[in-house]
């Protein structure tokens, strides 16, 4: 009995002895177990191959943002941006898959493969036909081709617009995802412009990302692309099934930040009137390589329009160059106000019918000889002549001697006025480009006579049309000078971001009676006797203004305005405003011309131009009050 216990005892305390072993070989084993993924978690790097074997190789995308729109001051769109789509086919898709089916069934691969062929054929006709591209058996040949010599990549169609892309979606192959059919569609965004090319120098353009030109923003587009623009989000995309890409959820992402949208001043009416208005008067005028007019509100100084018109091989478009703001030149008669309104203001001329001898046009020190002078003696009997009638007339003799007189021995005191009136510099505007005008400077303490004169009737000086504008503008306010300006708002999702609209540039540029009497001698210029009188008078509403001609240096330093055929390159202006009783908008009009044989004057096409402009824009635009002498058209057109 004792044995058999002992025996008993011997044999449990073996199995627990065996236990004990294997609960220590399992504690082992779990520590191992542990340690093992303790070290894989935090030590161990696998081997390159197995990462990318394993892992899907994910790259980082950019997510391109919405363009925001411009707008013109009602709120209709100029530009904006829709997605545009370039379709190209793999034309291996499901071969291989076609080929390995082959060796086990034959007629299964040869009949699926068949099925594809056929759905690239009607898929080839259905896409020739809504995009006009031609010979769709062409085309399926080509693919053919391509499926043969392993092409994974034909180019379709690019910048398919998004109707007609709707329209292909239901075509086949277009119809099933790109690894069944073969149709790889890879959506982009352009720039579209409702409107045209009306006022497309000033909207500016936004090239496409592919376009291989540096300056990508012109304009507009250009100025505020900041704005416009937005930001780029970004994701992560990964591989799957070999070919395609998905959103990585495991990595980072940033939304895109849409653009915001610009407002600009301008008028899509008026901006159509004006445009009409000058490519209808230079259209057959092949002398005519470049011309420009511009708009502007008297008592904000918002830009209304601005037009732009040069011509290429015979062609009249609108985006080479923005004149009204880029062309500096000599502005010829136009420049006369300056000269006036610095007379008034210095009280060296107190009244504009003051008179002064006519010598018969001519002061020889300043190599002064005009005929118009002359003419006005005869028609006239008299020797003497009025500022008014000088003015009127266009008389550079007469502006000769008052700046003589007035400034021949101090010609400081006019440059300065001239810079007061903000002519000699450039100011701040909402688009690049502006140029820079040029005014003489003193050689020490003197200015040679010749050169007081000639800056006196707008030459030895240059200027651009929008310097020009400002000025008449300031003229038109009573003195007050606005600075010009194309944007009024930038707006977020309907907030305001950025708030524009109108400033100063000089609370006075002369007193309101100077104005006034300026005004008076610019009323008289497109009246009886006046240098415009033929273009403007019987206009819907009076203008007040002044002609400028002038010609550019083509030629020789002996002979700088003619070139060896003695023909030579006229620059013609009308500058003023309307109504001239109660100034509602300001006006230029410029015309450059090549060298010609033919005579292009400022009280031609560009005030003409400026009389059409204002009849149709006095039929649309309530703010200008009817006058006694005029038709009331407006009722008579309803």
């Amino acid at each position: 009995m004792a044995k058999e216990k002992g025996n008993r005892k011997r044999r449990q305390d073996g199995v627990g002895r065996w236990l004990y072993r294997i609960y220590i070989i399992f504690l082992l084993l779990t520590f191992a177990f542990v340690g093992r993924l303790i070290w894989i978690q935090v030590g161990y790097k696998p081997a390159d191959k197995i990462v990318k074997a394993l892992v899907p190789e994910s790259k980082p995308r950019e997510i391109a943002p919405q363009r925001g729109n411009i707008l013109a001051d009602d709120g209709s769109i100029l530009a904006m941006s829709l997605p545009i789509y370039d379709i190209s086919i793999d034309c291996t898709v499901c071969k291989e898959k076609y080929d390995s089916l082959r060796k086990k069934n034959p007629r299964r691969a040869d009949s699926l493969e068949q099925d594809w062929r056929r759905k690239a054929e009607l898929m080839c006709k259905g896409l020739c036909s809504t995009l006009s591209l031609g010979d769709p058996d062409k085309m399926y040949r080509k693919i053919l081709s391509g499926r043969a010599n392993g092409k994974q990549y034909m180019t379709l169609a690019k910048r398919v617009e998004r109707k007609d892309y709707v329209k292909l979606k239901k075509l086949p192959l277009f119809d099933t995802n790109q690894f069944a059919g073969g149709i790889i569609v890879e959506p982009k965004s352009t720039r579209k412009y409702p409107y045209g090319s009306l006022a497309l120098r000033t909207i500016g353009f936004a090239r496409d990302e592919d376009s291989p030109a540096k300056n990508k923003y012109v304009g507009i587009e250009g100025a505020f692309n900041h704005r416009l623009h937005g930001e780029p989000g970004e994701e992560y995309m990964r591989i799957v099934d070999g070919k395609g890409r998905v959103r990585d959820s495991e990595k980072s992402y940033r939304a895109a930040v849409d653009g915001c949208d610009v407002y600009t001043t301008l008028n899509i009416s008026f901006q159509d009137i004006a445009d009409k208005a000058l490519r209808e008067r230079i259209i057959d005028e092949e002398d005519v390589e470049g011309a420009c007019l511009a708009i502007m509100d008297v008592e904000t100084g918002a830009i209304k329009a601005m037009v732009n018109l040069s011509r290429d091989n015979g062609s009249l478009y609108e985006m080479k160059q923005n004149l009204v703001i880029g062309r500096t030149y000599e502005p010829g008669s136009v420049f006369k106000t300056v000269t006036l309104t610095s007379t008034l203001s210095d009280g060296f001329v107190k009244s504009l019918d003051e008179t002064m001898p006519t010598n018969h046009g001519k002061i020889p020190s300043a190599r002064i000889d005009d005929h118009h002078i002359r003419e006005y003696e005869d028609r006239n009997k008299s020797s003497r002549i009025s500022v008014m009638d000088g003015f009127k007339i266009s008389s550079n003799y007469v502006l000769s001697k008052m700046a003589i007189d007035s400034y021949g021995t101090d010609p400081q005191r006019f440059i300065d006025n001239i810079h007061l009136y903000n002519l000699g510099h450039v100011f701040k505007f909402d688009i690049e480009g502006l140029g820079q005008p040029y005014i003489p400077t003193l050689e020490g303490k003197k200015l040679p006579l010749t050169t007081l004169a000639r800056m006196s009737y707008g030459y030895s000086v240059k200027e651009t049309p929008l310097h020009l504008l400002t000025f008449y503008n300031a003229i038109a306010a009573k003195g007050k000078m606005m600075a010009p300006y194309l944007i009024e708002k930038v707006e977020k999702d309907g907030v305001t971001v950025e708030k524009h609209g109108p400033s100063i540039l000089n609370g006075s540029i002369c007193s309101k009676a100077v104005a006034d009497s300026v005004g008076r001698a610019l009323l008289a210029v497109t009246g009886d006797g006046g240098t415009a009188k033929a273009a403007l008078k019987g206009a819907k509403c009076h203008v007040a203004g002044k002609t400028g001609t002038s010609f550019a240096v083509i030629g020789t330093p002996t002979k700088p305005y003619e070139d060896e055929k003695k023909r030579k390159a006229y620059q013609g202006t009308f500058v003023g405003y309307f109504p001239a009783e109660n100034p509602r908008y300001s006006i230029i009009c410029c015309i450059f011309t090549k060298p010609t044989d033919k005579s292009y004057q400022g009280g031609g096409i560009p005030a003409k131009t400026v009389r059409e402009v204002v009849d149709k824009i006095y039929l649309i635009d309530p703010s200008i009050p009817y006058v006694a002498d005029t038709t009331n058209i407006r009722t008579a057109a309803k």
